[in-house]
């Protein structure tokens, strides 16, 4: 994938209709503080189109950036955000749980998890509420940088168990720093680009 245009066209409040949009969603989800933004700006080849806010757990919309008009990445709201109070939870939840269930463009999830942790309860449900739709999500761990070479088999077995993912989950390190990892998501988004093309071509849609 070769970012050549990225537009941030639509942000969706709490009561905002979602768009109806023509071209493939990729949707980005995971908790505050596990690197979202870093992850899309990476991906977006720019440093901070991207935000992320001055207080972690603020951010309250859902985010469509149009990638060369041919795919939008869908930044969710951050959750599990300690200090947010169950209302605004409660919120975040029916955001994500919305677009989850009525977008019809959405063609590939993934889910970020903090590779030095074990997966939270938090984790552990939204990766039950992706499942649940229908969608096979493709976990980022992110933060590769925060831990050493010889770990990182054993935090990747660590996430597949505590998630419940069977084998056939894929599982992709990544480090906003080294940008180790973006060129397996990169094909990934290259896949969906292509096959929603043909699909496209051949009636399919």
């Amino acid at each position: 994938m070769v970012i050549k245009n990225v537009n941030l066209e639509t942000v969706c409040g709490i009561t905002s209709r979602l768009p109806d949009n023509i071209h493939p969603e990729a949707a980005f989800a995971g908790k505050s503080n596990v690197g979202k933004s870093s992850l899309i700006n990476a991906l977006m080849n720019r440093k901070s189109l991207a935000r992320t806010s001055a207080q972690p757990g603020k951010t309250q919309t859902i985010n469509y950036y149009n990638i060369n008009d041919e795919i939008y990445f869908v930044d969710l709201p951050g959750y599990g955000y300690a200090n947010a109070n169950e209302k605004v939870k409660a919120q975040w939840g029916k955001m994500i749980e919305k677009y989850l269930h009525t977008s019809r463009q959405l063609k590939q999830v993934f889910l970020l998890i903090d590779i030095r942790h074990q997966p939270s309860s938090n984790d552990v449900m939204m990766y039950g509420w992706i499942k649940a739709q229908g969608y096979q999500p493709v976990i980022i761990a992110t933060k590769l940088d925060k831990i050493k070479k010889s770990q990182l088999q054993k935090q990747i077995s660590l996430i597949r168990t505590a998630l419940g993912a069977g084998a056939d989950t894929i599982i992709i390190p990544f480090s906003a720093q080294t940008k180790q990892g973006r060129e397996e998501i990169y094909e990934l988004l290259d896949a969906v680009i292509e096959e929603y093309g043909e699909d496209t071509e051949g009636g399919g849609l």
